[in-house]
């Protein structure tokens, strides 16, 4: 991982410079219930959601029984998913560990999930050799990833033309596409993967480039990075982003951002 610790780094200031539970609050989450139930989780099942961010998917797997451990790099991401779940009445264990370096032992969860998290990892090989390793023979992993062809795919396209993404890290959206994971997770076990939309919906694409400006680290630290001419190049970029992907047609916003969802079930027998 050595090669990648400076961009990790990089990533955990970035990620840091936000509030993940102010977007998590005003997105429906419907990509984590719908996760869930694809992986048919049991009651008292232990699953283990990676870079969980402010614990949306974990959340939704504790309201099914499970017992959680939502783990992420950023510790104020994971207290803001501790509280959530406390105001629900759902226990959550909650650990600061990095998705290329998970701190478990072999074969110590039935399911492994992440929404959006894991696919953002400089080393992606060693990510899913980790989310392989902690996932027992039998077990499930699940885990959904932005098409690079969708609305959040463009986004950090135009973030990416402002300022280029660190030399020979692979894109994080190659997770968004089948050939990508079956690179990744084929010869492990079966796989399968769906394509699906989660609706945005905002009072307006000013209000979405302003909000996600200010509360979404990695945009908010390439605005900050800019001199005021870029800066407000690139608003404007993101907000022809949105009108491109708007199908409100009243003024305000929604829009329908495509993800790869990704089950692979473990080859392996459970032990016992």
């Amino acid at each position: 991982m050595s090669d990648f610790s400076a961009v990790t780094q990089a990533q955990r200031r970035a990620w840091g410079l936000g509030d993940l539970s102010m977007l998590a609050a005003r997105t429906p989450p419907l990509y984590a219930e719908r996760l869930c139930e694809e992986l048919d989780l049991r009651a008292r099942e232990r699953v283990l959601d990676v870079a969980a961010g402010t614990g949306t998917a974990s959340i939704a797997a504790a309201r099914r029984f499970c017992e959680v451990v939502a783990s992420d790099f950023v510790p104020e991401s994971l207290e803001a998913a501790r509280r959530l779940a406390g105001v629900e009445g759902l226990e959550l264990d909650v650990r600061v560990a990095d998705a290329q370096d998970l701190p478990f032992a072999d074969g110590s969860f039935d399911v492994v999930m992440s929404t959006f998290g894991a696919m953002f990892a400089p080393d992606q090989e060693r990510v899913a050799a980790e989310l392989l390793r902690v996932v027992r023979p039998g077990g499930r992993i699940g885990l959904l990833a932005w098409r690079p062809d969708g609305v959040v795919g463009a986004y950090a396209a135009a973030i990416g033309r402002y300022l280029a993404p660190p030399p020979g890290v692979p894109s994080p959206f190659g997770w968004g596409t089948a050939r990508r994971v079956r690179e990744l997770f084929g010869g492990h076990g079966t796989l399968r993967t769906a394509t699906r939309t989660q609706p945005f919906r905002y009072p307006s694409v000013e209000f979405a480039v302003g909000f996600l400006a200010e509360w979404y680290g990695p945009a908010r630290g390439a605005l900050a990075a800019l001199g005021e001419e870029r800066r407000a190049a690139l608003r404007d970029d993101m907000a022809e982003v949105w009108r491109s992907a708007d199908r409100a047609g009243d003024g305000t916003l929604v829009a329908d951002a495509a993800y790869l969802e990704t089950v692979v079930v473990k080859e392996g027998r459970p032990n016992g």
